[in-house]
C-alpha cells in the first residue's frame, strides 16, 4: 500500500485497513502503513482494479478504514 498516498496524515505513515472486496485479495494488501493523500484507493488486482473509499474521516482516527466500493476492468 505504500504507493497509495489523504489529507488524513501529516506525511507520517498511519495504519490502513481495507474492508470488503474479493476474497482472494492478498492479506498483505489489506493491512499496512501508508502516508495518505486521498480518500479513495485503487488497487490493481486480477486484470482490473478494486476501488476502496475512506470510511472514518477524522484526522485522529487510526487505523484509517477503507471499504470496497466497486471493481473496474483494465481497458485493453
Amino acid at each position: 500500500m505504500s504507493d497509495h498516498t489523504s489529507c488524513l496524515s501529516d506525511g507520517s505513515p498511519i495504519e490502513v485497513v481495507l474492508e470488503g472486496g474479493p476474497d482472494d485479495l492478498p492479506r498483505a494488501v489489506r493491512t499496512g502503513r501508508s502516508a495518505l493523500t486521498t480518500k479513495k484507493l485503487k488497487i490493481p488486482h486480477r486484470n482490473g482494479y478494486e476501488h476502496f473509499e475512506l470510511v472514518n474521516d477524522a484526522a485522529d482516527i487510526t487505523p484509517a478504514i477503507f471499504r470496497w466500493t466497486m471493481r473496474t476492468k483494465i481497458a485493453e
